[in-house]
């Protein structure tokens, strides 16, 4: 029976990429000599620092375009609360999503029930497998899907047919 699998995933290589890059940047441009300016990475956790929340939104927009460039959608991001660390200095943990949070892949299986498509949605883990008769179906599942799920980037994969 064909089947597929909606997934959620970042390629954290091109992330570590954009980090490494965005982090160059900040050493060489002149505005940030002399700051507390930088950008780490640890496992799926990005951590922006900075002297005040305005140098905190430009390290942050220099991110956004080295993920951009490198073809990662920024909608992986998930931007945590501004805090202060000692005198006025400030950071941000900024967690790169990986997986479909179970209330999400309810929304979607729910999408796709309701929809009246001859597929089946089952959860599994972090991902949601569309299972159909037609492969038509599930194109059309697909294409539901892309449309209709906006906040995060879903992708496709293990196309069984």
């Amino acid at each position: 029976m064909p089947s597929f699998d909606t997934v959620c995933e970042a390629d954290l290589v091109e992330v570590k990429n954009a980090v490494e890059n965005t982090a160059k940047e900040i050493g060489t441009r002149f505005d940030f000599k002399g700051t507390s300016a930088a950008v780490e990475i640890k496992d799926k956790d990005i951590t922006l620092l900075g002297d005040a929340e305005f140098q905190l939104a430009q390290v942050e927009d220099i991110l956004r375009n080295k993920m951009t460039k490198r073809n990662v959608d920024v909608r992986f991001l998930d931007l945590g609360d501004v805090q202060k660390i000692g005198g006025d200095k400030v950071k941000r943990v900024v967690k790169v999503r990986n997986g479909i949070e179970s209330e999400l892949a309810k929304k979607i299986q729910r999408l796709i029930k309701d929809s009246k498509l001859k597929v089946q949605a089952a959860i599994q883990g972090d991902a949601v497998r569309v299972t159909g008769a037609k492969r038509d179906d599930l194109q059309a599942a697909m294409a539901l899907l892309r449309k209709e799920i906006t906040d995060i980037p879903v992708s496709f994969n293990n196309f069984r047919d």
